[in-house]
């Protein structure tokens, strides 16, 4: 690994964490370019994750806000027998929406997650996901505008939703762009598809960063410097926070189809690479 490497790979994971072009597909791919074996680099790409949810944060960093006041705020009034009162707060449905999205997503993750993890050891099964996640963002394009916020989206909107994100489990599937179809799909309006797909990445997000870090314990650093690890990190939020802030406009203009071209040529060329 070198500092440009690392770099690269920073800024890699923050663009393709939220464009709709699968981060997973794309670092899977540029580390078989760069000869970088995947397993050396464990407790690197735990801290990339850190830094796409560092950019999350401070773009949604008032709903976050708001989110945890809630929390703390239904959990005192449930111990001092107020009850569950939903109405007094969106942010508090819009918390519990959360919750119910990483069901499926936690149930299927774990429950497949040696499948998953043989996948990534295929550049072949690359090319298939971002075969799929193109005709997921052109599927978006045909879907009717919804009309659903945060007081109409249903809990089986938000089930459903989560199913999508775990399917992006898979490399080449984007996170970004199954949750936005999901979304599309179940109604949602685009600032609530948008706000609800990047939210629930948070613990997803999360999540993927604890895992990946119990595992790079055994690894270690691997002889991978310390200023390499923050720069990493810091390109990866930086190049995320552009790329939520891209997304937002993207969504509303209903612009995906052009991701959607791009994932179907570099599946193509991708599975093509791998049989050559």
């Amino acid at each position: 690994m070198t500092f440009l490497k690392a770099i690269i790979l920073g800024i890699v994971q923050g663009l393709t964490e939220f464009l709709p072009v699968s981060s997973s597909g794309h670092l899977a791919f540029i580390q078989n370019l760069m000869k970088i074996d995947e397993e050396s680099i464990l407790f690197f790409a735990a801290m990339l994750h850190l830094g796409t949810l560092i950019s999350i944060l401070l773009v949604y960093y008032k709903d976050v806000y708001f989110l945890i006041k809630e929390f703390f705020l239904v959990l005192y009034e449930l111990i001092t027998g107020k009850g569950l009162d939903l109405k007094k707060s969106h942010y508090r449905k819009l918390g519990l929406l959360i919750i119910t999205a990483c069901i499926p997503t936690g149930i299927i993750g774990l429950a497949f997650s040696d499948f998953f993890e043989s996948l990534f050891h295929s550049v072949f099964s690359v090319g298939v996901g971002l075969l799929i996640t193109g005709t997921l963002l052109w599927a978006s394009e045909k879907i009717a505008k919804g009309k659903k916020n945060i007081t109409t989206t249903q809990y089986s909107d938000a089930f459903i939703i989560g199913i999508f994100q775990a399917i992006a489990i898979a490399p080449g599937i984007s996170r970004s762009g199954a949750t936005i179809v999901g979304s599309l799909f179940r109604g949602l309006n685009k600032k609530m598809t948008v706000k609800f797909s990047f939210l629930i990445s948070i613990p997803a997000v999360l999540g993927a960063s604890v895992i990946e870090f119990l595992d790079a314990l055994e690894t270690g650093m691997n002889g991978i410097s310390t200023v390499m690890v923050l720069s990493g990190i810091v390109a990866a939020t930086i190049s995320g926070y552009a790329a939520i802030k891209i997304m937002i406009r993207l969504v509303t203009n209903r612009k995906l189809i052009y991701f959607s071209v791009y994932t179907w040529i570099l599946g193509t060329g991708i599975i093509i690479y791998s049989i050559i």
